[in-house]
């Protein structure tokens, strides 16, 4: 009897559907310990074996096209798994992994200026362990799964953050970060373990199922438990006001892990957000879509507000630019997930979602590399500082200002203009036309500082220009985000592709 009672907790495994997060997890774990052998002179080998395996991550979602595949199931039924490799969640692996690469190629110039002044194997081993992380968290189908993927993914972006060691900003950065993560962390949990108790279960289909018939008695604490699983995402989206940890962390970060979080990190939160209010909790739609929709109003426009009242001259003018238009851009983000609560074609809308993120990640992730660029020779990285950018680097200038274009959702950023209509479509087809008007006008607000941002790169510059030798890297970095951009720029409608998430 006891031999039959072990057998069935015995879960087979299927190594393919899980190899991309493995192998970015086996491989910074042989980054740390090939760190104690390496000496100061060869650390650099260090970046490139972490490249590679982030490549080989990317490369493993290749076999898993060919259908879905599930594993760590309940031996009693194969339906209900922790892991599922569906379409969904192949694309948003796809943006994770690609993101942390192209992070990655940013990373090594940053790791080579720094002058040892940061720790390069500690620093390869976070940034994989965060990517492992965030690549197992959209395969996850059970609350467990899901919170460890989050947590795993945003332990080591705390200590990325602050890995400036004696920085005051850096430090500064780190603690903000960590303390909205930890409390978003503690409302998850305590959300999660209300839905278990009334529930009984935490596999996302099962709560489906058994939330709608929950017992009279539970059914405050169930409800209790939907808004504190949502209060605790929304931190992690970045969604206002849960939002006051970005400009700061962005600032005080080094360059390659604010556009790792500008990315990964929406990625991380957004893929979460999706799993558990489409999935888990459809039967509470009318909760979870008003809320939402408020929070995407009141997060686009607080953002694009806070972008806008930047000034140029500030230090570190840019990269707040970039983290308030961060902020702003999770707004768009957030508008088809609620739309999905009002839409008869749920898994459409989500796509929205999706087909958005990709758009965003290509375009910023550049728009970071840029920027590190920029400031490899003007360390305070004012948007002043990019005046006259034309003259000393006419491609960097012109990509930059493609990608600002693409932000903005202006032509020849195709795009850009083609994600935001999709997303203003999902608004309007969900009979949402109030949340419509309110990205039609936050997207008027934004042109104003993007184009700002733009006619500055060609104006003429102000004393001699600064030419220096770019590193191959930040170049090859460059160049993926703009052949990624004009790619889909030139051919749009490959962004529809993604409207069919397989979540259903």
């Amino acid at each position: 009897m006891s031999a039959q009672a072990a057998q069935s907790l015995v879960q087979s495994v299927d190594w393919l559907a899980i190899a991309p997060p493995t192998i970015a997890a086996v491989v910074g774990l042989v980054v740390l310990v090939t760190d104690l052998f390496v000496g100061d002179n060869r650390k650099a080998l260090l970046g490139w074996v972490s490249v590679a395996g982030l490549a080989a991550s990317a490369l493993m979602l290749l076999p898993l096209l060919d259908g879905d595949r599930s594993t760590f199931c309940l031996t009693g039924d194969a339906a209900v798994c922790s892991y599922t490799a569906d379409r969904f969640t192949l694309v948003i692996q796809f943006l994770v992994l690609g993101g942390a690469l192209l992070a990655a190629l940013l990373s090594m110039t940053a790791l080579k200026d720094a002058d040892k002044e940061l720790p390069e194997g500690e620093f390869w081993f976070l940034l994989l362990s965060s990517a492992a992380g965030a690549a197992l968290l959209p395969a996850s189908r059970d609350l467990a799964t899901l919170i460890v993927a989050l947590e795993v993914a945003s332990l080591p972006a705390f200590a990325l953050v602050g890995i400036k060691h004696g920085d005051r900003k850096s430090s500064e950065a780190a603690l903000k970060f960590f303390l909205s993560s930890v409390t978003a962390t503690a409302v998850s949990l305590m959300g999660v373990s209300f839905v278990y108790a009334s529930t009984g279960t935490l596999y996302l289909t099962e709560i489906a199922t058994r939330i709608e018939n929950v017992d009279d008695q539970l059914q405050t604490l169930a409800q209790a438990g939907v808004v504190l699983t949502l209060v605790g995402f929304a931190f992690k989206t970045a969604a206002v006001p849960f939002h006051f940890w970005v400009p700061d962390t962005y600032v005080g970060a080094p360059l390659p892990v604010a556009a790792y979080l500008s990315v990964v990190g929406k990625a991380v939160g957004f893929s979460g957000l999706i799993l558990v209010t489409v999935i888990a909790l459809p039967s509470y739609a009318d909760v979870w879509g008003p809320a939402l929709a408020a929070l995407a109003a009141l997060t686009m426009t607080v953002g694009n507000v806070g972008a806008l009242r930047q000034q140029s001259t500030r230090a570190y003018s840019a990269v707040r630019l970039l983290a308030w238009s961060s902020v702003g851009q999770a707004g768009y983000l957030l508008v088809p997930i609620a739309a999905a609560a009002y839409s008869e074609d749920a898994e459409k809308a989500i796509g929205s979602t999706v087909a958005y993120a990709l758009m965003y990640a290509a375009v910023n992730l550049g728009a970071f590399a840029v920027a590190a660029l920029v400031a490899r020779t003007k360390p305070l990285n004012r948007v002043s500082d990019y005046r006259g950018l034309y003259a000393s680097r006419p491609l960097a200038a012109l990509v930059l200002g493609f990608f600002l274009l693409c932000l903005a959702g202006l032509p020849p950023g195709i795009i850009g203009l083609f994600a935001k209509v999709t997303v203003f479509s999902a608004a309007v087809d969900a009979g949402l036309g109030w949340l419509a008007v309110v990205m039609a006008v936050n997207v008027v607000i934004a042109l104003f500082y993007y184009l700002q941002w733009t006619t500055l790169l060609f104006r003429s510059p102000e004393g001699e220009p600064e030419t220096h030798r770019v590193p191959a890297p930040l170049t090859a970095a460059i160049a993926l985000t703009a052949v990624l951009g004009i790619a889909l720029s030139g051919a749009p409608q490959l962004i529809l592709r993604f409207s069919d998430t397989g979540l259903f």
